[in-house]
């Protein structure tokens, strides 16, 4: 039991890492149409002046450390070696799709993600091929906090956390949950193993974010966050925002890549 604790703790940290390392872009995710009980992110930055200086901290350390690892990532990997690593652990997150899917009462997304997790894990080599797309069962991703948006619970403001990026409390708590409560595969994963496969998991996901940067445009404070944001709104809504909130920026947002 103890060491059960121990590893859903380390779990979630491996989780914040990730947010700090997916949190400065996001890809939207077109799928399904809006359901009923989805509501729509909070817009509001009443947290501005702190945001911005929490951006700019974090900003310094990804420039400064995790970006260059990253990169030099990219530079030593294969492409196809890179794709099938990212493939391995996104079919590690199928499991999370899977639960959050049942608590959204979506079963047709439960059986997809349970499909993939199957395909992938048994005839695409543990998931290092993506086979279940080509049989036509696209990832539809799932967490813990488009389950609370689905039943209605609001986002809250926009937040910048140290070391952690954006998030909102529905976001937090919605990643505090999937890596310390939900069942997750990384409990099968023994140590150390687990440990270095958590540490490429967040430098695969920061290198795979580097082509991404070429679309920031203007302020990036506000890039981001309107990227952040809207990614989320995307989500939690399957693929279908109802009523754009930036539709007078000036500022575009971030295609599937």
């Amino acid at each position: 039991m103890r060491n059960l604790l121990s590893r859903r703790l380390t779990t979630l940290a491996a989780l914040l890492l990730l947010m700090f390392a997916g949190g400065q872009l996001h890809a939207q995710n077109m799928q399904e149409p809006v359901p009923e009980g989805s509501t729509p992110v909070n817009t509001d930055d009443p947290y501005e002046n702190w945001n911005r200086k929490v951006f700019s901290f974090n900003d310094a350390i990804d420039r400064w450390f995790l970006r260059p690892v990253a990169q030099a990532y990219r530079t030593v990997t294969p492409t196809i070696v890179d794709r099938g690593i990212t493939n391995f652990f996104n079919n590690l997150t199928e499991i999370r799709n899977f639960s959050n899917s049942l608590l959204q009462l979506k079963g047709e997304s439960a059986v997809v993600a349970a499909g993939r997790f199957t395909y992938n894990t048994v005839f695409g080599l543990g998931g290092i091929f993506d086979v279940a797309t080509a049989f036509d069962l696209p990832e539809r991703p799932e967490d813990f906090g488009q389950t609370l948006g689905y039943w209605g619970v609001g986002s809250g403001p926009y937040l910048v956390m140290p070391l952690l990026g954006p998030a909102t409390p529905r976001y937090f708590t919605g990643m505090a949950t999937d890596g310390f409560l939900l069942p997750s595969a990384w409990d099968e994963v023994s140590s150390p193993e687990w440990y270095y496969l958590r540490a490429l998991q967040v430098v695969d996901k920061r290198a795979d974010l580097i082509p991404a940067e070429s679309f920031i445009s203007g302020d990036r404070y506000t890039f981001v966050r309107n990227a952040f944001l809207q990614r989320r709104e995307f989500l939690i809504n399957d693929g279908k925002i109802t009523q754009d909130p930036f539709a007078d920026d000036d500022d575009f947002m971030l295609d599937d890549f």
